[in-house]
């Protein structure tokens, strides 16, 4: 079997098309349609439809044009990852090489103590590359990656030693923001291969425990409106069992409940959505017993319908 995660392919025997989102093992994938199912399949059951997939093999290397062409950047080369603009259960690696060097790239994977080349073959400076796709849905199955990399150069510049990179992803691994790079076309997490590990300076240290009371951050106004749907406050919400998204939910629909109370607001409006109801029953819960809520009512019901809260303070 030689196809690949984010191919569109048709089935043979059926009306019904859609994303590779899984290779479950040598003879069968999974396919998403149209409709979000995912159906398990036997590869010999299905066949590309061209034109609509864009996969990993052949790498197509992205450049810039360098505006500072004349000075030498010794460093920035990361890992990237983001999430497929097509497949929302896929993820996409890059290799993005914001330095001067060019950089000669070896990676694999290693799973259950077995070694597999993903990927050989030479990273322009400034320039970024695709070198690997996988399943959201086997996230707790990721291998292990390992990446080596020579840095060269034309330039009078010393000799580097190799980039040795080896680590096995978490979810945690995704709970910082995405960022937007030049030598991409969409956010991603962004995991920096050449940074130097951070020098404590103990002085700083030791003066961070003893900030003056006239140095503490003031609480922010939360505005008249919070929305609290997960993909507004978290970038990683697909890596997330519904208990983290609820908890993640709550605590900051408290935080803001009480920064409202804190700036002396009239009231606010919380935007949780219909769904099944937990979120909105835990927040109408919350409130009910609360000593600064006067009362609280749906909010703009023609447009939220039962999607929204607000809330009168006292």
């Amino acid at each position: 079997m030689n196809y690949k995660l984010g191919e569109f392919v048709r089935f043979v025997n059926e009306r019904r098309e859609g994303y590779i989102t899984r290779i479950i093992d040598e003879q069968t994938i999974a396919v998403t349609d149209d409709d979000g199912f995912e159906i398990p399949v036997l590869a010999s059951q299905v066949t590309r439809v061209h034109g609509k997939s864009e996969v990993a093999e052949p790498a197509s290397e992205k450049t810039i044009n360098s505006p500072s062409q004349n000075k030498f950047i010794t460093n920035g080369i990361y890992l990237a990852i983001s999430d497929d603009k097509r497949i929302g259960s896929v993820v996409n690696f890059y290799l993005v090489n914001q330095s001067s060097w060019q950089l000669m790239l070896s990676f694999k994977t290693e799973s259950q103590n077995k070694f597999k080349g993903e990927f050989a073959g030479i990273i322009n400076p400034e320039s970024s590359v695709k070198i690997y796709t996988a399943s959201l849905n086997e996230l707790d199955l990721w291998p292990k990656f390992h990446i080596q990399a020579l840095l060269y150069s034309t330039a009078k510049h010393e000799a580097q030693k190799p980039l040795i990179y080896s680590d096995k992803f978490r979810a945690k691994d995704f709970a910082g923001a995405k960022k937007n790079h030049e030598l991409l076309d969409h956010a991603a997490w962004m995991i920096q291969l050449d940074s130097n590990a951070a020098i404590i300076d103990p002085v700083k240290l030791k003066e961070s425990f003893y900030k003056p009371a006239s140095e503490k951050a003031e609480i922010p106004g939360p505005g008249k409106e919070v929305d609290l749907h997960i993909e507004k406050l978290r970038d990683d919400h697909q890596f997330l069992s519904g208990s983290e998204i609820l908890t993640i939910q709550l605590n900051h629909f408290k935080k803001c409940l009480d920064a409202a109370i804190v700036h002396k607001q009239g009231s606010i409006v919380f935007i949780h959505g219909s769904g099944n109801g937990t979120l909105r029953n835990e927040i109408h819960k919350a409130i009910s017993k609360h000593p600064q809520v006067k009362t609280f009512m749906d909010a703009y019901k023609e447009k939220f319908g039962y999607g929204a809260t607000e809330v009168v303070l006292k």
